[in-house]
């Protein structure tokens, strides 16, 4: 059995099948997403938070991704990897977007490349799908931009950002985009812009009616600790896990409790004789 493709993620919308999708930024992450049946893996520039202390996304650079996205594909066989363009690595021009999403496929072993924008980057987005390169779209809260937007906000209440959200969806659909990342979007407007897509939407903090969804795997794993978005569903306490068994092997090693016999190596004694 292949790896998910871009073809099966658009026939679970023809199927109305949802698609689940997390973020994975490491071999091990990887593989207990893939184990637990999570067909789509995004290689999210939320990295830069999540893993490296970083206050926003912007601080990612191409080389982390890549990082990140070759330990993701070593740990899986079956899920489709997309890999995040970082800020900066797709604005300057076309020829700059290619190359870069030409590396985190050829380099990274990703199957597919997602960025941010809409009708702004349709232009772009066509050229690289034209390349053979699958892309996925982002719009609504777009996190590289959060210093122009002024924060994380819900975008879209207001008739004009509506309006430019439908038409930042309808670009990216017909410039070849496989489906498209809605963030911090209203769940009425979410479910307006599905209808109108013959491609899939997998929301984050954009209500119920999209195609699929996409978490931060440290977000509902409770394993990021600065803050919980409020479209978060922690779905297990694991900072807390992990803090009470790193407690415990400090104090037994303190004890002198750990290690014990079973978890050490014996010898003929008598071959140290005259060594001590």
């Amino acid at each position: 059995m292949g790896r998910t493709s871009i073809r099966d993620i658009r026939r679970m919308k023809e199927k109305g099948e949802k698609v689940v999708m997390v973020t994975a930024y490491d071999y091990p992450g990887a593989r207990l997403a893939e184990e637990a049946g999570i067909p789509l893996l995004l290689v999210g520039d939320s990295l830069g938070m999540v893993v490296l202390g970083h206050e926003s996304t912007v601080h990612v650079t191409m080389e982390d991704v890549l990082h990140h996205v070759k330990a993701v594909v070593r740990g899986t066989q079956r899920s489709l990897i997309v890999a995040d363009m970082p800020f900066m690595s797709y604005q300057v021009n076309v020829e700059q977007a290619l190359g870069n999403a030409a590396r985190l496929m050829q380099e990274g072993g990703a199957q597919a490349v997602k960025l941010e924008g809409g009708t702004d980057v349709a232009d772009t987005v066509r050229r690289i799908v034209q390349s053979g390169i699958p892309v996925m779209g982002h719009i609504g809260l777009t996190p590289q931009s959060v210093y122009g937007f002024g924060g994380y906000r819900v975008r879209g209440k207001t008739r004009a950002e509506a309006e430019q959200l439908v038409a930042d969806a309808l670009a990216l659909e017909d410039a070849g985009a496989f489906a498209v990342v809605l963030e911090l979007v209203p769940a009425p407007l979410a479910g307006a812009i599905t209808r109108r897509l013959s491609i899939p939407t997998i929301g984050i903090g954009a209500g119920p009616h999209c195609d699929g969804q996409v978490q931060v795997f440290h977000d509902i794993l409770g394993l990021y600790l600065d803050f919980v978005p409020k479209h978060v569903r922690q779905y297990l306490n694991g900072g807390a896990l992990i803090r009470d068994a790193l407690s415990r092997y400090a104090a037994e090693v303190r004890e002198g409790a750990f290690p014990s016999p079973e978890h050490s190596s014996t010898m003929d004694e008598s071959l140290l004789e005259g060594l001590t």
